[in-house]
């Protein structure tokens, strides 16, 4: 049973790292501090991974569905709300749990030793609905209704917040740029989360956003080594939406009931703090399979299909 164990633990994490380093495959644009902007441009990966990063081959869903509403084009969003819609109706939080690059670095520095772990605490559950208003506000609002003299509106969350973007694309892109207009000029392009942010100037001379935008990349690094995916948990728009598909998406977590000997182990496995025995297919779920590793009778699996054998009911959140 160990074995089996410690073979999907590594499976899921092979997947993880491959898909990151597949996303971000352009090292082109890491040698010159430049960010591609070819074709593929025109595709979404399914998790969360900056379009201004100087590896990125695809483009952020976040950032092109900021891009279009805050441009009113709505041929191209017809095409990312249908992305979206796919992506979280057939996978789920799937995506969170195997292809999303941030929710892969926040499992990273979890494992980082630390005295004081504290999954559990007090407002944990009502701190998980931020990310809805995160949502709602930040993506969608604010892109729309707050535009300038042009009518064009500012992709809030990719500036104002996203950590995502900051260690991906603003770092890499000011060491990358020590003295040149070079990086303001590469992240010249359909998605301007980060316009900008970084101005020319020597190396760190950069703005007081930039300064801002560390600042909370920093809190959530700190706070992954105490809080497993704290972004995820609280703060991440692209989860909110998943959340939302996750009862209903073709790949779920499954229990066949016959075989559960109500122990408790795959809720104590649980890091996202719920109760698969009771609830399986929960919008925090991010598919991560500790719990299915655990059971001892083989009772939970994941995949597509066999309703069935599922517990009646899936809220937000376990009871």
């Amino acid at each position: 049973m160990a074995k089996r164990h410690e073979r999907r633990v590594r499976y899921r994490e092979v997947i993880q790292l491959s898909f990151a380093a597949l996303s971000n495959s352009f090292v082109t644009g890491f040698a010159a501090g430049k960010i591609y902007q070819g074709d593929l441009k025109k595709l979404c990966v399914p998790g969360l991974n900056c379009y201004s990063c100087p590896g990125a081959l695809l483009s952020c869903p976040i950032g092109s569905l900021q891009a279009v509403l805050s441009s009113r084009s709505f041929n191209f969003s017809l095409y990312v709300f249908g992305m979206l819609l796919v992506f979280g109706a057939v996978l789920g939080r799937m995506i969170c749990g195997f292809l999303c690059p941030f929710g892969m670095i926040q499992e990273w520095l979890h494992k980082i030793p630390f005295p004081f772990k504290r999954n559990r605490f007090k407002g944990d559950q009502p701190l998980r609905y931020l990310k809805y208003l995160v949502l709602l506000v930040a993506v969608i609002l604010l892109p729309m209704l707050v535009v300038n003299e042009v009518g064009v509106g500012t992709p809030t969350f990719c500036k104002w917040i996203c950590p995502t973007g900051t260690l991906e694309a603003g770092v890499p892109l000011v060491l990358l740029n020590p003295a040149s207009g070079g990086t303001a000029t590469a992240l010249q392009g359909p998605i301007q989360g980060l316009q900008n942010l970084i101005p020319a100037g020597p190396l760190f001379k950069t703005g007081w956003l930039f300064t801002w935008k560390m600042a909370l990349l920093v809190l959530v690094i700190l706070l992954s080594v105490i809080i497993y995916r704290p972004f995820c948990k609280y703060l991440c728009p692209l989860g909110a939406i998943y959340g939302l598909l996750n009862p209903i998406s073709l790949y779920r977590l499954r229990m066949d009931k016959t075989a559960c000997i109500h122990c408790g182990e795959c809720r104590r496995a649980c890091k996202m703090c719920l109760d698969p025995e009771t609830r399986q297919n929960e919008a925090e779920c991010v598919r991560c399979g500790d719990c299915v590793n655990v059971c001892p009778t083989g009772g939970l699996s994941m995949g597509f299909g066999d309703k069935k054998q599922e517990a009646a009911g899936s809220g937000c959140f376990g009871k």
